[in-house]
């Protein structure tokens, strides 16, 4: 006798009942802070548990829905497409949750607000800690949890509603899709060395002299990194050997300001150092590098209030220079 094989419906039912039975709210609570924070250790901390026990949890959530959520590796975590779909819903149940326990609590009880923000790394010198210093100065009582990276992450979060806000650029139509994006003007490329560099007292440096010197360049895969290799292309160069290649603002600016390195950087990266004297922007013709930064939202979604007072003190700022 022939056996009968269950219907894919039936399957699917299955696997629905397994999940809807067994799913618990550390699971959710793991797989968010594992998201928010792109590490197992950091996620365990934020929880009190070990790294041990975290991916433990996130095994288990994975089983529960049948694939992959996160890829692991040595320096974090990354979102997969279905970890990406399924941190939408996480988020959303567990604010649930929290409004739950809200409405018990009283209409009365104070509301603890909180602004989650993403930016590039290059405007983290100059335009975003004069917004977050501005802010902070006239609204002490909000919040503000700032979270840096390449573009296409912080659009990734945006869109998985882990940030509220991102300063960043214009992306790839498919990558925009779903997002409301607000330029704040054009961003350029600099070269830049430190005060008292060789090149700073070179009233014409030539291309092929700036590259005699060591390079620190934005990291692969970054607009600005296209804008480095195009400017160096139309002097009819290509990157030189043994580049320092980063994201990091921050450490940018040490490696230029203590070696004689030759730092390419949007304009906003370098800002504050040239303002204090510390570094010199050489008067190398970078025409044609500018890229429009702005101000990146959900267009499915109204920022809270102070949000978007956080959103108008950058709009001035920004219009200010």
């Amino acid at each position: 006798m022939q056996r009968k094989m269950p219907s894919p419906d039936a399957t699917l039912d299955t696997s629905l009942g397994t999940f809807r039975s067994r799913i618990r709210l550390r699971h959710l609570h793991c797989f968010v802070a594992v998201a928010q924070t792109q590490h197992l250790g950091r996620a365990g901390e934020r929880l009190g548990l070990t790294q041990p026990a975290v991916s433990k949890t996130l095994t288990e959530l994975e089983e529960l829905v049948g694939t992959r959520l996160l890829v692991r590796q040595r320096a974090g975590t990354d979102l997969t497409a279905a970890g990406m779909r399924f941190l939408r819903h996480a988020l959303r149940i567990l604010e649930d949750v929290d409004a739950a326990a809200d409405s018990l609590i009283g209409a009365d009880a104070p509301r603890h607000e909180r602004i989650r923000l993403g930016a590039l790394p290059s405007i983290v010198p100059a335009l975003l800690l004069d917004a977050v210093s501005h802010f902070r100065a006239l609204h002490p009582e909000v919040g503000l949890a700032v979270q840096s990276g390449m573009n296409r992450t912080l659009i990734d979060l945006l869109k998985a509603d882990v940030l509220d806000l991102v300063i960043g650029r214009m992306d790839d139509p498919a990558a925009m899709e779903g997002l409301w994006f607000e330029s704040l003007g054009p961003e350029p490329l600099v070269l830049a060395v430190r005060a008292g560099h060789p090149l700073a007292d070179n009233a014409r440096p030539t291309m092929r002299e700036v590259l005699a010197w060591p390079m620190v360049i934005p990291a692969l895969g970054s607009i600005p990194r296209h804008s480095t290799e195009s400017l160096l292309a139309r002097h009819g160069f290509g990157l030189p050997e043994g580049c320092l290649e980063t994201a990091d603002a921050y450490l940018s600016r040490l490696v230029t300001q203590q070696s004689d390195s030759v730092w390419a950087a949007p304009l906003s990266a370098t800002r504050r150092a040239v303002a204090a004297g510390e570094m010199v922007l050489l008067p190398i013709d970078t025409q044609g590098t500018e890229e429009p930064i702005g101000l990146l939202r959900r267009s499915d979604r109204t920022l809270e209030p102070v949000a978007e007072a956080f959103a108008e003190g950058i709009r001035s700022i920004a219009a200010s220079r």
